[in-house]
């Protein structure tokens, strides 16, 4: 039989081309085109514009039926920024994060395969105007294919340590709170008895989004830039090594609607390092290996240098990964379809 030749069928409705990708086995959906360009000024305007016009995009790709629970994707945009090169709004099941370094990890590589940045010698600098802030990524390029890349991070800090938290059906739960360009709670496995690699993850999540939940309830985050970075985006679960030691230590991030990062988390793993450096158990230039209790996938990290944020002493970060190509797609949406726009199952 001869092969079939691909065609979309006659359609009604819009038309969205994605390439997927994946960093550590968390996903990437990039929109090549069919997305309205977003109004807006500044980045942050863009945000709220597509928050509040085009949120049926988000809707559309993230959700089922052309998504998950657990899909993540990403909207390229223009930037007032003179230094970016591109700029990123960030989606998922719930709305818009500020910062994903798992994204933009995966982001370095497409600038430089779809032509939007030109390779440079054995290393790229990709510059990222994400909605926190400006993001260098640094993209190894050899025999004419894009490899690992590195970012660094805007300013990250510790808000706060040892808060204290009612957390229903858990009682009493202390955490700290730390900054990667989101924000993130953070608390040991130990604490409900679990384990960061071997726990059923519905249990992991179950108590994360609780504590989630508590700490959205009951804590007032701040931040120095904007109130649209004053969110707390999740809550991740350590396995408690928090020392410095050669050892991978590991965790896993429930965030948003209870979406589990697939990968160690890159602006998880930032805020993880500023916090640690806060706390004094890891120094400038000591590399770490993070681990990602979902797959067994791995990040590196490591504060850089000293800066500031605002009244908090904050730290540069750099995160490492490595981000796959797994398909390309076109979605249609037909205007007498009753769930064209959207749903999940939980």
């Amino acid at each position: 039989m001869s092969a079939l030749k691909f065609r979309l069928p006659p359609n009604d409705g819009p038309v969205l081309s994605v390439v997927d990708m994946h960093t550590g086995g968390e996903p990437l959906r990039i929109v090549l085109s069919g997305a309205p360009v977003p109004s807006g000024s500044t980045l942050l305007e863009k945000r709220r514009w597509v928050r509040e016009n085009m949120d049926w995009v988000r809707r559309v790709l993230m959700l089922e039926p052309r998504g998950h629970q657990d899909m993540y994707g990403a909207l390229l945009v223009p930037s007032e920024e003179a230094e970016a090169q591109l700029g990123v709004l960030f989606m998922h099941n719930a709305g818009y994060s500020t910062m994903c370094g798992h994204a933009v990890i995966a982001l370095g590589r497409f600038a430089l395969d779809y032509g939007l940045v030109d390779p440079q010698g054995p290393e790229t600098q990709v510059n990222m105007h994400c909605p926190c802030g400006l993001v260098q990524a640094y993209v190894s390029y050899s025999g004419g294919r894009s490899g690992r890349v590195r970012f660094h991070s805007v300013p990250a800090f510790t808000l706060c340590t040892d808060v204290t938290v009612d957390v229903p059906s858990y009682g009493t739960v202390v955490v700290d709170i730390a900054y990667g360009g989101a924000f993130y709670a953070f608390v040991s496995a130990e604490r409900f008895g679990l384990d960061v690699c071997s726990s059923k993850t519905r249990d992991l999540v179950d108590a994360a989004a609780a504590v989630s939940d508590a700490v959205k309830a009951q804590v007032k985050i701040r931040h120095p830039d904007s109130e649209d970075l004053a969110f707390l985006y999740g809550t991740i679960i350590t396995d408690g090594k928090d020392v410095y030691s050669d050892e991978p230590t590991a965790n896993i991030c429930v965030f948003a609607d209870s979406q589990v990062d697939r990968s160690p988390t890159g602006s998880g793993v930032t805020a993880r390092i500023a916090l640690q450096y806060h706390k004094g158990f890891i120094q400038l230039e000591q590399t770490r290996t993070f681990k990602s209790g979902a797959t067994g996938s791995f990040f590196t990290g490591k504060a850089i240098k000293e800066t500031v944020c605002g009244d908090h002493r904050a730290v540069i970060v750099e995160v490492s990964g490595q981000a796959h190509y797994t398909g390309a797609a076109s979605f249609t949406l037909e205007s007498d379809d009753p769930l064209k726009d959207g749903f999940l199952l939980k």
